[in-house]
């Protein structure tokens, strides 16, 4: 099952849908591929070092648990980190309000 985010979800129901996105060592090799910045998905399956359909899969549970954003340009897709998700996951867990 995906963990998907809605606009109706509490801040501890998103929270928890995003750690259990980032619950894959696939997945967080691919958010840290995302770190430097945005790459195609080219450059994501040479970094990660899986298959096509398998990177799409794991781009998918990360984008609908809000983590990444796609940007299309032309016949590509760049993917880069929502550095807002990420942050609103470490001030939930040390307690604080997002900033």
């Amino acid at each position: 099952m995906v963990a998907t985010t809605s606009v109706e979800s509490t801040p501890l129901e998103v929270t928890a849908a995003r750690l259990a996105a980032l619950g894959d060592p696939t997945r967080l090799r691919i958010v840290a591929a995302l770190r430097s910045g945005k790459r195609c998905v080219c450059d994501l399956r040479v970094q990660v070092n899986v298959p096509a359909n398998l990177l799409s899969y794991h781009l998918k549970v990360l984008r609908e648990a809000g983590i990444i954003t796609a940007t299309r340009r032309g016949r590509w897709i760049d993917y880069s980190l929502d550095p807002g998700a990420l942050e609103q996951v470490r001030a939930t867990l040390v307690d604080e309000r997002p900033r």
